[in-house]
């Protein structure tokens, strides 16, 4: 999926937080945004298994979350909130698409890594891939709580979301075709100073 529908998915799981303890502020809210995000920070090492913990993510944040029942305070709901939205990114993750260069052909078989078995979680494709139409609506009904909730700047950051996501799924397709041409043309002593996580990627296209 987008690292924008993640953003959102926990934005929308602070929302309802905010509303419970409204004078902690919009931190715990930017810090599920960026929880949110973060796992995808992987995307120039080993991409989803990296910075992708389904099950770590998931016990640290309901300890996180515990702690911040017994003593609620901006700081640990914020440290709450960002390890919640990286377990809800990283177990979204298993119901998108594999990791190919195109994902809507459905031929790859790891989808995120599970470090607690060692093993990769095979993808589901309810979300086909990343950029697909079912993701966009996905990203647009998760904006909908901090629409209706946030005011100011967290409805513009929302919004400028929203348009990137728009903008990324009309071109995920026609980036593919314009891979198709240019990495070919790249010169084999450029490609040879790539770093290897990029080599990896570009071949796919060579």
């Amino acid at each position: 999926m987008m690292a924008t529908t993640h953003a959102l998915a926990g934005v929308a799981l602070a929302v309802g937080v905010s509303l419970a303890v409204p004078e902690a502020g919009g931190l715990p809210v930017a810090a599920a945004a960026l929880g949110g995000f973060f796992p995808d920070f992987d995307l120039t090492g080993d991409h989803r298994k990296t910075l992708h913990f389904p099950v770590y993510y998931t016990v640290a944040a309901v300890v996180a979350a515990a702690v911040a029942t017994a003593v609620t305070t901006t700081a640990t709901l914020a440290v709450a909130l960002f390890l919640a939205a990286a377990a809800l990114h990283s177990v979204m993750d298993a119901a998108g698409g594999g990791l190919e260069p195109r994902p809507w052909l459905g031929r790859s078989d790891r989808a995120v890594y599970d470090h607690a078995r060692r093993r990769w979680i095979a993808p589901r494709r309810w979300i086909r891939y990343d950029g697909a139409p079912e993701d966009l609506l996905l990203c647009v009904a998760l904006a909908v709580p901090g629409l209706a909730v946030l005011d100011g700047q967290g409805q513009l950051a929302i919004a400028a979301a929203l348009a990137i996501s728009t903008l990324y799924t009309l071109a995920r397709k026609p980036l593919v075709a314009v891979a198709d041409r240019v990495v070919p043309r790249i010169p084999q002593d450029v490609f040879d100073r790539l770093p290897v996580r990029v080599v990896s990627f570009v071949a796919a296209y060579r």
